[in-house]
């Protein structure tokens, strides 16, 4: 007798020992709860006797066997499911039904893997955020999942023909899907947790989509999050490389230009932007020899000398005429209202020509 036809959910049960095979490590029971490789979905896991189950077959006579880690000598048996393992393979299994009820196309074949699961339907290409959206506004409904036994040559209303005869199990979703089928299913939709379409693939002319339900989607999703996280810090990080380099490579270059302006004259007046890169032309330009060098923009100067004290010398100015700012021996600066009374300060410095 197979348990999990009627109740998925059952995580224990007690059993006879009908048969033995492989010194007691293949095992045979009267009734059992374990779920054999079958439909697409792998074996459930657990313990007989606390003895691991390793495998689960389903035999071409009918009957299942259990592959056991050592052997087994007991006549009866409490058998125990993984059930972590049991019920993520119902919500992908589950899972799968839904999806096949809700693509169009007919499903040709399903795999229902460790890590990932996938369907195989007859179409080129598909839209798979509406896909998605579909199935998972389904799982919000919380359509309740239903098990019955019905005659294969009178059951209606099937996704798929079955080339079975005689008595076929069915799982029907309500109002969404009837399907025959010996696997394992949870109770209602709302149980399947989230459905995650990863992607698409070419197969045989046909289209195969990859897929993740539950658990499984809900660690998709984080190790997504923890993957873009890590991308997005190395990206961040590398433009704060970047930008490093790309600052003492302007340094460097406000270097050379400094020298080079103080070759040329020991006093120079430039205007331009008044920012670090040109803080570091003046500076560069003292280290030259003697000499005084004045920037200025619209509103502001830049006085630079190794020969008078610049912040005495360009305060006072900047007072004079409406403006402000100040600064050490070398270097000083400041703004102004305007670019007549830039020049009047620049004038008043002993520098009269924009150079």
């Amino acid at each position: 007798m197979r348990l999990y036809y009627d109740n998925a959910y059952a995580t224990s049960f007690e059993a006879h020992v009908t048969a033995t095979a492989d010194e007691g490590r293949r095992v045979y029971l009267d009734q059992t709860a374990f779920y054999p490789t079958s439909g697409g979905q792998l074996h459930d896991l657990g313990t007989l006797n606390e003895v691991p189950v390793v495998d689960v077959i389903d035999e071409d006579d009918g009957r299942i066997a259990h592959v056991l880690a050592a052997p087994l000598t007991a006549e009866t048996v409490h058998g125990r499911i993984d059930w972590p393992r049991r019920f993520d393979f119902m919500q992908q299994h589950s899972g799968q039904h839904l999806l096949s009820a809700v693509i169009p196309q007919p499903t040709l074949s399903v795999h229902l893997g460790l890590e990932l699961s996938t369907i195989d339907v007859e179409a080129d290409k598909l839209d798979l955020t509406a896909i998605e959206d579909r199935a998972n506004a389904a799982v919000f409904a919380n359509h309740p999942l239903a098990v019955s036994y019905e005659d294969a040559a009178t059951a209606t209303g099937l996704r798929k023909a079955t080339g079975r005869t005689g008595t076929i199990r069915i799982v029907t979703i309500d109002g969404l899907d009837r399907s025959a089928c010996g696997g394992t299913h949870v109770r209602a939709t709302g149980e399947i947790g989230p459905i995650l379409l990863r992607k698409t693939e070419k197969m045989r002319g046909n289209l195969r989509i990859h897929f993740l339900c539950g658990h499984r989607a809900l660690r998709a999703l984080r190790a997504d999050h923890a993957q873009h996280g890590a991308a997005v810090a190395q990206l961040t990080e590398a433009a704060r490389e970047a930008d490093k380099r790309a600052a003492k490579l302007a340094l460097e270059l406000a270097a050379y230009q400094g020298r080079e302006l103080y070759a040329q004259s020991p006093r120079q007046r430039l205007a331009g932007p008044i920012d670090e890169s040109t803080r570091a032309v003046a500076n560069a330009f003292l280290t030259a020899g003697p000499g005084r060098i004045l920037f200025t923009s619209q509103n502001a100067v830049l006085f630079a000398s190794n020969q008078v004290h610049a912040g005495n010398e360009l305060k006072p100015l900047l007072a004079a005429h409406g403006g402000r700012g100040g600064g050490s021996a070398n270097l000083a600066q400041g703004s102004l209202p305007d670019a007549a009374a830039v020049e009047a300060v620049a004038v008043a410095l002993g520098f009269p020509v924009v150079g």
